[in-house]
């Protein structure tokens, strides 16, 4: 039995057809690599006065090897201060200033401040993204009592996945760029 034209048509469309959809690749989304943080220093300042209180975190040699250098912070009991925070990777020269890529990027990006104990210090966020969600690479901190604790601090990467965001102001989506924890004195 002779094929007829119309069947010869027929195969020849769906051979062009399979060979087109197999021939595309599966086009994923590049995953974004973490960014490299070898130095976070967060800067207290007192509303109404000049003067800060400073403390960093270096990791020289990123993660792996030496164990990171973190500074002890002291504050003054029930005070409010504006918090910022600066993240460098200092293993490039010049160093690269992350903050600005975490600015630049802020609708993938989330910081997380968890004091320990939880009335240690209460954190206040004061900068938002395209979205209104929290960023909190400036903030409010407010002080109770004297005491002694940590201030653990996340940088959560949160880029969107299969074009759709994941970032919804909590620290669960993405991955985490710098985790920190220093020691805090109030007193």
């Amino acid at each position: 039995m002779m094929p007829t034209k119309r069947s010869r048509i027929l195969v020849l469309l769906l051979t062009a057809a399979v060979a087109v959809t197999s021939c595309k690749k599966n086009e994923e989304e590049p995953v974004e690599p973490n960014e490299l943080i070898t130095t976070v220093t967060l800067t207290f300042t007192e509303v109404g006065m000049t003067t800060s209180r400073t403390v960093t975190w270096k990791d020289a040699d990123g993660d792996g090897g030496a164990a990171p250098t973190v500074g002890k912070l002291s504050l003054s009991p029930n005070k409010t201060y504006a918090l910022s925070v600066a993240i460098l990777d200092e293993s490039k020269s010049p160093a690269s200033n992350v903050g600005e890529e975490v600015a630049a990027e802020k609708d993938e990006h989330l910081i997380v401040y968890t004091p320990t104990p939880a009335n240690l210090l209460t954190v206040t966020i004061t900068d938002k993204d395209s979205r209104t969600l929290p960023v909190v690479l400036s903030a409010t901190a407010v002080t109770t009592a004297a005491g002694t604790g940590k201030l653990q601090v996340v940088l959560r990467h949160q880029p969107p996945v299969g074009g759709k965001d994941v970032k919804d102001g909590t620290p669960g989506p993405g991955s985490t760029d710098f985790d920190g924890t220093f020691e805090v004195e109030i007193k």
